[in-house]
């Protein structure tokens, strides 16, 4: 069974997790959660236990314990939902901005597609055509 633990001190180490399952049965693994650009313990984790007895009587047992001087939080693990919660960014194209190449670009367009609002560097001035800005 594969639990999450929550609100952890950032300076446990996976081995000390490690430790406070074992006291309740097996372990096969833990992965304390790392950000990637801080490079700190994000403060959760998982921890994976094949029994799933002994995950039950962990969960039960350590759910409000105190860590280091904080109280974890422990669960089951829920699984990942599909395609993550996370929004993407989207850069570029669409209707504003700094557009680069076509579209409807508000501002900046550096040629390449019509309707630019303003700032077009590539057309002319009074040809007739659907450019509004001027050159710079």
């Amino acid at each position: 069974m594969d639990i999450f633990v929550g609100s952890l001190p950032f300076k446990l180490t996976e081995a000390e997790l490690q430790g406070l399952f074992e006291e309740h049965g097996t372990v096969n693994s833990v992965k304390i959660i790392i950000d990637k650009m801080t490079r700190q313990n994000k403060g959760f984790g998982f921890v994976e236990m094949p029994d799933e007895a002994e995950a039950q009587k962990a969960i039960a047992a350590l759910s409000g314990a105190e860590v280091m001087g904080r109280t974890i939080v422990v669960n089951k693990a829920e699984p990942k939902k599909e395609g993550g919660e996370r929004g993407g960014g989207n850069r570029g194209g669409g209707f504003g901005g700094s557009n680069r190449g076509g579209g409807f670009g508000g501002g900046g367009n550096r040629g390449g597609g019509g309707y630019s609002g303003g700032g077009d560097r590539g057309g002319s001035r009074g040809s007739g055509g659907f450019s509004r800005g001027g050159d710079r």
